[in-house]
C-alpha cells in the first residue's frame, strides 16, 4: 500500500549504507515528522542513489549518534 504524502507536509530522506535488511545496496527512505511512510528508493552506489532523490533537497551530514549505517538525511 502507497502512502500518500500532502505536499505541505514535512518530510526528510534518509539515506543507509547497506542496511540489514537490504544488505546488496545503498537505501534511501522516506521519513515523515510521525515516523516512516512505505516509500523509497534502492541503488548500487551511494552516487546512484543521490541521483534518484527528489531535486532542491539539503543534505544533512549524518549525526555522532544515528546509527551506524546512516549516511544522511536531506531533507
Amino acid at each position: 500500500m502507497e502512502t500518500t504524502v500532502s505536499p505541505t507536509e514535512l518530510f526528510t530522506w534518509v539515506v543507509y549504507d547497506h542496511p540489514r535488511d537490504m544488505p546488496d545496496v545503498f537505501v534511501a527512505r522516506q521519513w515523515r515528522l510521525t515516523g516512516p511512510t512505505s516509500r523509497f528508493f534502492t541503488a548500487p552506489t551511494l552516487d546512484a542513489l543521490r541521483e534518484k532523490l527528489p531535486a532542491g533537497l539539503t543534505c544533512l551530514p549524518r549525526s555522532p549518534d544515528d546509527d551506524s549505517v546512516i549516511v544522511e538525511t536531506w531533507l
